[in-house]
């Protein structure tokens, strides 16, 4: 006769069936194997470590190896993931970032604080820091030649269209000025050397330009990549009211080659603040197409997983190192293909098309 414990376990099993608990409830990987008992939510074996860093409000357990009591399987049972979303995600502005299981631990730490912990998406209020429009205050940013981190001065305003920085801190004029529609970001901790350190990009007499910037506090670094989000988003809103509100991903996909949005980037080295080459990635509509491998007449055991990307003008070859490269990117450069170009894009796109 089966024990109480084993028909508990049984349900638990049954439970992951139920439709949303099949995938973490948190970053979206496939087939957790843990659960926050006090939340009631699945999650993946990674978001339960973030769980343990709120241990006052998220207790979690393994769902096949550890003890589970009656009550808790109930509790699992009333709540389940779908349910939790809807409780704990009910206001997540359109402009706000989700992380997924491949993004940084801590894009999805202060995902998973900022609906448990901090309650932002029930309270609007909460969310001023990254959605009042403006925001001011200090990051370490890389210095462009001798690479050593410096104090920096950060203004971001929305009414503006800006963000800018300062050499010094009383200084009244700012080092660079960064116009919020060529602004983006993403986090790119292996690059940079630190868990908390932020790519921004930005173009600067129609070439790109990196900066490196970094926060000791996670939540602040958070919630400066959000606020930026939000002021491209309004901006988007603003200058063109009939576009689609598309909620882009972090752009940046791998180190030396970067993808920011439509521009494929190159650089010599990764923490380069210029890129050394670009191409322009329009949609199938205006005849640009990905093909896996590359043409015949070049093709080799060196080069397995090729990629070739089609423009009206020209082909453009590259090499991955492995085949779950080249399905990344392959997939990453569909997307992007496969998305209807904006008004502002066809200007970007005849731009290249005359760059010498």
């Amino acid at each position: 006769m089966a024990s109480t414990q084993d028909k508990n376990r049984q349900r638990l099993r049954q439970l992951l069936n139920e439709p949303g608990n099949g995938t973490c409830a948190d970053c979206g990987a496939a087939d957790p194997e843990w659960a926050s008992y006090t939340l009631g939510v699945f999650v993946c074996h990674s978001c339960s470590g973030l769980h343990r860093n709120i241990a006052q409000i998220s207790k979690v357990k393994s769902v096949h190896l550890d003890p589970w009591s009656t009550s808790e399987v109930e509790f699992m049972n009333s709540v389940g993931n779908n349910a939790a979303k809807a409780k704990h995600e009910q206001i997540v502005p359109a402009f706000y970032y989700r992380p997924t299981h491949k993004d940084c631990t801590l894009l999805r730490e202060q995902w998973i604080r900022a609906k448990y912990e901090r309650k932002e998406f029930v309270c609007v209020e909460r969310q001023e820091p990254y959605s009042a429009g403006y925001r001011e205050g200090f990051l370490w940013k890389r210095g462009r030649d001798n690479g050593q981190y410096l104090s920096r001065k950060f203004i971001l305003s929305e009414r503006e269209g800006v963000l800018k920085y300062f050499n010094k801190h009383d200084a009244r004029e700012p080092k660079a000025i960064m116009k919020i529609n060529t602004v983006n970001a993403s986090f790119q901790p292996t690059k940079i050397g630190t868990a908390h350190g932020l790519q921004i990009t930005y173009l600067k007499d129609n070439s790109t330009r990196n900066i490196f910037v970094y926060h000791e506090d996670g939540k602040e670094m958070v919630d400066w990549f959000n606020a930026i989000r939000a002021a491209r988003f309004h901006y988007l809103q603003v200058a063109f009211p009939g576009a689609p509100n598309t909620d882009h991903t972090e752009g940046f996909k791998k180190r030396w080659f970067t993808m920011d949005d439509r521009r494929l980037m190159y650089f010599k080295d990764p923490l380069d603040a210029y890129a050394r080459g670009e191409v322009f990635i329009g949609s199938k509509e205006s005849g640009y197409i990905v093909l896996s491998g590359l043409p015949t007449s070049i093709q080799g055991n060196h080069w397995q997983f090729g990629i070739t990307i089609v423009t009206p003008d020209r082909k453009f070859l590259f090499a991955c190192e492995t085949e779950e490269d080249q399905k990344d990117w392959i997939a990453a450069f569909q997307t992007v293909i496969n998305r209807p170009m904006l008004p502002q894009e066809y200007a970007v796109e005849a731009y290249f098309k005359h760059k010498p």
